[in-house]
């Protein structure tokens, strides 16, 4: 049995000791899995993805990410790398003043050589049906160019895994079902934090509900929920 990439065990996270916002989640990510994290919105599906990259620490509980326990910042350095998280607000993760540098900013931090980081850009902006946007200035991007923009930085470097937050929020019809193809062929395995019922369905292989702080069994109608 392959070691999961992700496990965590009965977390438990709180705001500034405020009520329970996750309150003893267990949950596993295996090598090739796919999982739909829905939930209401202030549910805590950013939180626990948050958590899984050490933005945040549990009160209580415990994380492991590739086989290894994860507990200080240090700890995190690897995980970062190798997990690659797609904010909800595209503001939070494009800070470069050109598409290519905000593309090429991790893989050149990974210590890439400048050649290979400006081919890895050239086929993730194709991949995306982003070519020609190297030289655009972000913040003239609208919204959905933004989304697309924040995913190509993440699949860049070349992640492990995904955790992608609301992937589909402000992307057409078109856009979104371009964005479910690429990821459908895509070879990671990934969380996606979504309310887009289609989407998920078409990327993910099972789905889980956060409520009240707790992961219950989610509602496909492929019936494909993993066990509460």
């Amino acid at each position: 049995m392959k070691t999961p990439f992700i496990r965590l065990q009965e977390v438990v996270f709180a705001y500034d000791g405020g009520p329970r916002v996750l309150d003893g989640v267990d949950l596993e990510l295996a090598p090739g899995g796919r999982i739909a994290l829905t939930g209401r919105n202030g549910s805590g599906k950013t939180t626990l993805l948050h958590m899984i990259v050490g933005l945040l620490r549990p009160v209580s509980g415990r994380i492991e990410a590739f086989g290894r326990e994860r507990c200080c910042e240090q700890d995190f350095h690897e995980v970062r790398r190798r997990a690659g998280l797609l904010f909800q607000d595209p503001d939070d993760q494009l800070f470069c003043p050109t598409v290519a540098e905000d593309v090429a900013f991790g893989p050149l931090n990974l210590g890439k050589s400048r050649d290979e980081v400006w081919e890895r850009v050239r086929k993730t902006l194709e991949e995306l049906g982003l070519s020609g946007y190297e030289d655009r200035i972000t913040y003239r991007l609208s919204g959905g160019e933004k989304r697309l923009v924040s995913l190509a930085t993440v699949l860049a470097m070349q992640p492990d895994v995904l955790l992608l937050d609301e992937p589909t929020s402000g992307l057409d019809a078109e856009t979104e079902e371009r964005l479910a193809d690429i990821l459908h062929d895509l070879p990671q395995a990934m969380i996606v934090a979504s309310h887009d019922r289609r989407f998920i369905e078409k990327v993910t292989q099972w789905e889980v509900r956060l409520e009240q702080g707790k992961l219950r069994p989610g509602n496909r109608s492929d019936g494909q929920n993993l066990p509460g």
